[in-house]
């Protein structure tokens, strides 16, 4: 785990290298939050890595949230989706989950043109699957604001395990 001084005396590409995955297949978000520099705290740290993505065009958004996996997928996942899914139990599923994920995936994907994300730290199965039914009558652009915020939480949580408070 790294502390804040140890971040703030890396080099951009060093900065990059380190925490460039924490945003799924998106190291410009990393590349954007190293400009900010030098960080008075983690917390300070995670803002700039919001601010990064708040602030970046739309276009640039959907790639970040479309680069996400599917919940409960059987694809290749990368170590931290890995890591996060396995944790609430998404690799252990019934044949019957899986199917119902499987079927919210794919409306969420034909109803907004982009995966469900939600930061599944901390939360069940049901707790996603209730989550899936109530998002999906959401307007596009009240949808794409939850899942920009769930993307936030996402990036947080894997800041929050690597960096020292």
């Amino acid at each position: 785990m790294k502390n804040i001084d140890d971040i703030n005396a890396m080099s951009e590409g060093e900065f990059i290298a380190a925490f460039g995955d924490v945003a799924e297949h998106s190291p410009w978000v990393a590349q954007a939050a190293a400009r900010e520099r030098p960080f008075m705290s983690r917390a300070h740290l995670i803002i700039a890595f919001a601010d990064s993505l708040v602030t970046a065009d739309r276009a640039a958004q959907l790639d970040l949230i479309r680069a996400h996996p599917d919940l409960a997928t059987r694809a290749r996942l990368t170590p931290d989706s890995t890591r996060e899914q396995s944790g609430v139990g998404l690799d252990s599923l019934t044949e019957e989950e899986f199917a119902r994920f499987t079927e919210f995936n794919d409306l969420h994907k034909l109803t907004y043109g982009f995966p469900f994300i939600f930061a599944v730290k901390g939360a069940t199965k049901h707790q996603i699957l209730a989550a899936f039914a109530e998002r999906i009558g959401k307007s596009y652009d009240a949808e794409f604001a939850i899942t920009l915020e769930q993307v936030q939480r996402i990036i947080r949580f894997r800041l929050e395990e690597r960096v020292a408070p």
